[in-house]
């Protein structure tokens, strides 16, 4: 096997594992809109971070994607939270563990991103789970 061989092996797993947990419509608009300059990006996080990190088996889905949330939070990036957020109900997450994920970002990273954070969450819950969020 080729060091190539390994790399497309990582980056299928990691294509299959981006897919499970953000959903296929949106991996593949995603993969879609890619031009030849953000092409090396979309590969390097589609092989590194999903087809070796998320792939591990050191930690579960759920708690991946809570870790997620909090340092999405942290570094104020709305539109990747509420991807994550999405995700963190795909791989078991409660509305109780993503509200008490947020609650603790707001002690350890600051009120104002917390309650970014919250209506980001928010609004996601309302467009899946809409029972959840009231």
């Amino acid at each position: 096997m080729t060091s190539d061989d390994t790399h497309r092996q990582t980056y299928e797993q990691g294509l299959q594992v981006r897919r499970e947990v953000l959903g296929a419509a949106h991996v593949d608009r995603s993969l879609g809109q890619v031009s030849e300059f953000s092409k090396p990006i979309q590969e390097l996080v589609t092989e590194y971070c999903w087809g070796m990190v998320w792939s591990s088996d050191g930690l579960p889905r759920k708690t991946r994607s809570l870790l997620n949330i909090a340092m999405l939070t942290a570094l104020n990036r709305s539109h990747e939270l509420g991807v994550h957020v999405k995700g963190a109900l795909t791989n078991g997450a409660t509305v109780s563990e993503i509200q008490e994920t947020l609650l603790q970002t707001a002690i350890y990273v600051g009120v104002p991103a917390a309650l970014e954070s919250f209506r980001v969450a928010e609004g996601v819950l309302r467009e899946v789970r809409p029972d959840d969020a009231a």
